[in-house]
Parts: structure tokens; sequence; C-alpha cells
């Protein structure tokens, strides 16, 4: 990836997202067989790699290091302007950060958690062309929490999302779903609906964010994942994109699969 073939994406939009797992070529090999991805070396070391579909990156895959205490989990990344401030607006709102501003190559990146412990990251600087929506790069974002209207208002101060800057993210609220939209583009880009349950001892029922990853065929890919270690929840009726599946993987990245409509 040269530097021309970068930019520098829209403040609050999402840009990334990225498994931490603790055996990277066995992550490899799971998602390669189950979502058809490839692999590359990236720019931050032989512990992390790029996953692409037809030649575009759509995911990292990174090891955790020896004895770190990280959970192995799915993050979304947004971007922003400014790492700083947006750490500050985290903190100032009752959120959390775990790690940075840290340089990471070409920008800097920073781990925080929500009001409620939903974990997610933000990146300022620039980036690879990313194919969110396309082929088996992730759909969307849906964020379980508890209260959706509360946590809609902090990621908006945070991000500026509503903040009408060209490119930016528009929030609405859809009455089928009971849940509030996030879009960009004219395209819905994350989801947060309330049903998380903070003091669950469930991790899947506490309050955190879903990548969602659209396949053509449901029943081919959850028969995949089982086949390779993984293990797959009962489909999920989604008043969006119809049925779904969450799959975790042998690791214990929990992620979800939808099923490609028109």
């Amino acid at each position: 990836m040269t530097e021309a073939e970068q930019s520098t994406p829209v403040h609050g939009i999402p840009c990334w997202v990225s498994l931490m797992t603790r055996d990277l070529r066995a992550a490899q090999d799971f998602y390669g067989t189950v979502l058809g991805w490839t692999f590359r070396s990236g720019t931050l070391g032989e512990g992390f790699s790029v996953a692409h579909v037809d030649a575009l990156p759509v995911a990292g895959i990174g090891q955790i290091a020896p004895g770190l205490p990280t959970a192995v989990s799915w993050t979304p990344y947004f971007a922003v302007s400014d790492a700083d401030t947006a750490a500050a607006r985290v903190r100032e709102r009752g959120g959390t950060i775990a790690v940075g501003p840290l340089r990471i190559g070409p920008g800097r990146g920073v781990m925080a958690a929500d009001r409620e412990g939903a974990a997610f990251g933000f990146w300022e600087g620039r980036t690879p062309p990313w194919s969110f929506g396309r082929d088996s790069a992730p759909a969307s974002l849906e964020l379980r929490t508890s209260h959706a209207f509360d946590s809609a208002i902090f990621y908006a101060e945070v991000f500026g999302w509503a903040s009408e800057e060209p490119g930016g993210c528009e929030v609405g609220y859809a009455y089928q779903q009971d849940a509030v939209v996030v879009r960009q583009g004219g395209r819905t880009v994350a989801t947060l609906r309330g049903g998380g349950d903070a003091s669950s001892p469930d991790a899947l029922l506490r309050p955190r964010w879903h990548v969602r990853f659209r396949v053509e065929n449901l029943e081919a890919v959850t028969k995949a994942a089982r086949a390779a270690g993984g293990t797959v929840g009962p489909p999920l009726d989604s008043p969006a994109d119809g049925s779904e599946a969450v799959i975790r993987d042998p690791d214990g990245g929990v992620f979800t699969v939808c099923a490609d409509t028109p």
C-alpha cells in the first residue's frame, strides 16, 4: 500500500475493524476458510496482518503479546481529526482510555471504552482505501447497550455525529428496528440498540460493539465455521438484513454474519 493510495477519512466515520488474537496463524486459517479472506503483512510488524477481499483491505488481525491481559475480541475504529481532543471528550463524558494516543505507523491510535464498558478505538491519520460493506468486508457495526439514546449522545459528542460536516455521519431513529441508526453516504454504518445488560455474567449480553460481515450463503458459512473449530449460535432474525448468526472463532473472537440480501 503506497502513500498515494492512502487518504484521511472524514472525522467520526467508521474507518477500520481489527481482531486481537493469541494465535495469528490459526486466526488467518480460520477466517480464510470461513470468509474467504487472503492475508498480507501489515506495516506494524510480524505480529499484524491485513485481510483482503478482491485486493482491497477489509480488516486487521493482530497477535496479543505474551503475558498481556488483553481479551480476544473484534474492535471497531472511528476516524478522528485529533486523537488528543477525542480522548479528552471520552473522559469528560464518563468513558475510559485504555491505551493511547499511541503513535502507530502513519497515525495515532487509541483504545477506549464508553460509559457502559463497550470497547472501541479511534484513529488519527491516513488510512488505506477500505471496502466497508462490500463482499465479506464488514457490512455494518452494531452496539448492544443498556440505553441506546444515552449511548448515541455519548458517541455523537465524541465523534461529531450529526454535525452536518460534509461526508460525515447522520443520526436517526428507525422505528421498525427500535434502534438509533448512523448513516454515512446514504448507507447504514452503525446501529445502536438496547438489550445489553451490564450486570450479566455472559460477556455476549454485556454492552459491546458487534462487527457484522455480509455473506452470500449464511448456511455454508456457518457450516464452514463449525468445521474449522468455531461455534455458531442459533440464526437470528435481523429487521434490517434478514437472517444472521453469531459465530465465535476457536480463540474466542465473536462476530456476526448476515445474509446478503438485495
